[in-house]
């Protein structure tokens, strides 16, 4: 991914079903409940911090997202990323992220002969687009019933 990608991260399959349950036992915790995280090191020594609740709500959800899917990333929010991962996000091909960047619809800079977009203008963009990709999909599912049965 991009030049200030934080990291990509890949769970071998059998260990997926743990991080749900680190997952589901974040979603469970109560407001008056507070998360630590325990390190134990190897002469038996241990440390202890408290975690905020934003870095719970982060975590919880990179374990939910992480125990489903192949890869995971974590991106800081200024990051630049490539037209090929901007497809990715946004679900659509390359050629269509950059028919979007020469309509002016995403904004880019140009690094030589390469095009970079901000991460930021990528998911406002994924956010404003979601109902027309809501519609479609139900379009979809509509028109392939209707083949289903015939009509």
């Amino acid at each position: 991914m991009g030049m200030e990608m934080m990291g990509r991260y890949s769970v071998p399959p059998d260990q997926r079903p743990d991080l749900a349950l680190g997952a589901d036992l974040i979603d469970r915790r109560g407001p008056d409940d507070r998360v630590e995280v325990l390190l134990v090191h190897a002469n038996g020594t241990r440390d202890i911090v408290a975690l905020p609740t934003q870095a719970v709500e982060m975590i919880g959800r990179l374990l939910r997202e992480a125990s489903t899917a192949d890869k995971v990333a974590v991106l800081a929010e200024a990051s630049e990323i490539s037209p090929e991962d901007a497809a990715s996000i946004l679900g659509i091909s390359r050629p269509l992220v950059r028919r979007r960047m020469d309509a002016g619809v995403l904004p880019f800079r140009r690094v030589g002969a390469h095009r970079r977009l901000r991460l930021t203008d990528v998911i406002d963009l994924k956010r404003r687009e979601a109902p027309v990709h809501a519609a479609l999909d139900e379009l979809r599912t509509d028109t392939d019933d209707l083949i289903a049965r015939g009509l």
